[in-house]
Order: structure tokens, then C-alpha cells, then sequence
């Protein structure tokens, strides 16, 4: 239940409400500019407080965003190596994680070369052919009434106890459950936020707002909940059933074993661990390049919606993201990764106020723009 907990609606929302105000401001006020603090003008309603603010919270949303794109780097990197490692036989190691690293630089430094349509929609189509076709592959594969049932029972849970898997902060017992992986993945949502937003509300256009929420919230709900739902209840069989030792792999060899072990015991195994590397290559390319761009497009000065930021400014932030990765994957440790999403989601929370609060004052005034 909690993986649909953490990866259904919530994300979804969060990455929803900086999108309207976004668009809204794009498209409906007519502002030439595609950035966060343009967004927040409705909040910051004289010049000086435009001024002063509107810096300071394009800065807030770069730290976000890079700090978000590492704690993917960082749990991504590792699980390829791992699963390239079961495929040739190389024994993983910071080698291999850095080997990783360099093609996919390459990759995503290609794709954000290449600009939105050229790189990252190419990608993207790939990416949704293969997360679908491993949805079903697994669903039909696999034990298909149990990974149904208790993919019905686990919503319903979700359903039955959202508040308070929302505010559980484990205060008697003190396990750590809602610290380690609650509010981590809040606040690695809410670093990704902005990112997503700015995305979406470029590609916003022509649509009411109902629609645009409508289609963030449950469009991607879906597709995450298919994804952990499927894979999660097929793991979950496998260890309720004797057949894999999932948590003690776990517990000794790490995550990105026990995912390549729980891989290995599809049919068609290494075609399936093969599918899953390549699925989880182009998932972190795609992700990666998004993030060069939109950091290009903030950083580039007085950048029109409707223009792309320069080859050259794309090219810098994928390097610069990938010089990063470097750091954390020395660094290493889940822990070091779950703290990088919580320190630098934190001065976000009141960006996503501003933004929301932009959007009341412009729908309650309903200016009109020529």
C-alpha cells in the first residue's frame, strides 16, 4: 500500500500546482518569460518586491532542482550498473557506476543538444513503449489474479487510511519509517516540482485549466501506481511464496540486487533484465535532459516561452549534472541521497505558496490581456 502511497496522486498534485500558475501566466497574461519567479508576480504585487524577489527564487528553484536530479542520479547510476553488471558478467563497482555515467552523459548531452522535440520527445515515446510493454509483460507473465488483488486491496487501503499514512510521523515507537521514506519522497517530489511545472505549462497550451490538472494528476497517477503496483505484487509474491528471498537479498547484497534478482526470475530472464536496463537507462535520460533544459532556460536572460535556450547553455548543465553525480556517487549511502532532497526541498515550500497564492489573485481579479 505504501508504494502506491508515495508514487500515486501525491507527486502527481505537487508537480500540478506549479503548473497552472505557469501556464496561466504563459498563456493566459501573455508573459513572454518561462520561469518560476514570472509565475510568482501575482504574489509579489509592487516592482520593488518583483525586484528583490524574483532572483532569490529562481536561485531557490536551480538548488531544487539539481538537488532532486542528484537523489535520482545517485539511486539510477548504481541499479544500471547493476543490471549491466548481471548481463556481462563485469562485477559491479565505482567503476562500472562511472563507466554508466560517461554513456549516459552522452545520451542525454545528445538529446539536449538536439533541443525539445528532437531528443527528448524521441526519447520519451521509447520510454512510455517500454514501461507499457513491461507492465503487461510482468502482469501476464507473472501470477496475474494475485498481482490484481492485491493491487485492489492495496488502493483501497490508500483510500481507507490517506490522512493518516499523510501525517504518521511514528512519534511512540520512533522506527524512523515515516522520516526514512514518507517525508524523503515528499521532499524529493517537491524538489522535482518546479521542474515538472515549468514542462508542463510550456506544453499547456490550448488547454482549460481542468484539463490540464486532470489529465497531471491522472494520467501520471496511473501510470506509476500500473508500475509499482505490478512489479511490487510480483516481488511481494515471490517472497510470500518461498520462491526468492527478497528482504534477506536486501539486507545483504542491497536494493539493486534484490531488483535484478526479483528480474531473473521472469521468463525470457535475460531479455527481461536486458528490457529493464534499457527501460531504466532512458528513464534517467529523459528525466536528465528535461532537467538540463529547464535549467537552461532559467538561467538564460530574458528567455521568450516560445524559444529554446542556447545549444551551448543545454550542453554546460548536462556536464555540470553529470560532474555532480560524480560527487554523490563518491559520497554514497541512501542516506546521504535522502538528505540531499530534504535540505534542498525545503526553501521550495514557500515558492509553491507564491505561486499558488499568484494564481488566486489573477483568477479572482480575471484580467484581460491582449
Amino acid at each position: 500500500a505504501y508504494a502506491q502511497f508515495h508514487w500515486g496522486v501525491v507527486p502527481w498534485a505537487f508537480y500540478a500546482l506549479p503548473t497552472v500558475p505557469i501556464a496561466y501566466s504563459l498563456y493566459v497574461r501573455k508573459t513572454p518569460f518561462l520561469r518560476i519567479s514570472t509565475a510568482s508576480e501575482g504574489a509579489l504585487s509592487t516592482p520593488e518586491r518583483q525586484q528583490w524577489w524574483s532572483p532569490l527564487i529562481d536561485t531557490l528553484v536551480i538548488i531544487g532542482i539539481i538537488g532532486g536530479a542528484g537523489t535520482s542520479i545517485g539511486l539510477g547510476v548504481p541499479l544500471v550498473a547493476e543490471f549491466f553488471g548481471e548481463l556481462t558478467g563485469i562485477e559491479s563497482g565505482m567503476t562500472l557506476n562511472f563507466a554508466v555515467l560517461a554513456v549516459w552523459t552522452l545520451i542525454f548531452g545528445t538529446s539536449v543538444y538536439r533541443g525539445l522535440r528532437g531528443g527528448i520527445r524521441r526519447l520519451a515515446d521509447i520510454n512510455i513503449f517500454l514501461a507499457v510493454f513491461v507492465v503487461v509483460f510482468v502482469l501476464l507473465t507473472g501470477p496475474t489474479v494475485f498481482i490484481l488483488s492485491l493491487t485492489v486491496n492495496s488502493f483501497g487501503l490508500v483510500l481507507n487510511n490517506f490522512l493518516h499514512m499523510s501525517f504518521w510521523l511514528d512519534p511512540i515507537e520512533q522506527r524512523g519509517f515515516p522520516e526514512a521514506w514518507t517525508i524523503f519522497y515528499w521532499a524529493w517530489w517537491i524538489a522535482y516540482a518546479p521542474l515538472m511545472g515549468l514542462f508542463f505549462g510550456r506544453i499547456s497550451r490550448g488547454r482549460t485549466i481542468r484539463r490540464v490538472v486532470l489529465g497531471i494528476i491522472g494520467w501520471g497517477s496511473l501510470g506509476t501506481l500500473s508500475f509499482m503496483a505490478v512489479c511490487g505484487a510480483y516481488a511481494l509474491h515471490l517472497e510470500s511464496e518461498g520462491i526468492l528471498a527478497v528482504t534477506q537479498i536486501l539486507q545483504d547484497r542491497g536494493q539493486e540486487a534484490a531488483v535484478v534478482a526479483i528480474i531473473a526470475t521472469l521468463p525470457f530472464s535475460t531479455i527481461a533484465i536486458l528490457v529493464f536496463t534499457v527501460l531504466s537507462f532512458i528513464f534517467l535520460a529523459t528525466t536528465l535532459d528535461s532537467v538540463a533544459y529547464v535549467l537552461a532556460s532559467i538561467t538564460t536572460r530574458n528567455l521568450r516561452g516560445d524559444v529554446e535556450p542556447a545549444r551551448m547553455n543545454r550542453l554546460c548543465w548536462a556536464f555540470a549534472l553529470a560532474f555532480i553525480a560524480v560527487g554523490l556517487l563518491l559520497a554514497g549511502g541512501l542516506d546521504a541521497l535522502r538528505a540531499s532532497s530534504v535540505v534542498t526541498a525545503l526553501p521550495l515550500i514557500p515558492v509553491l505558496g507564491l505561486l499558488a497564492l499568484s494564481l488566486v489573485r489573477w483568477l479572482r481579479t480575471n484580467e484581460s490581456i491582449d
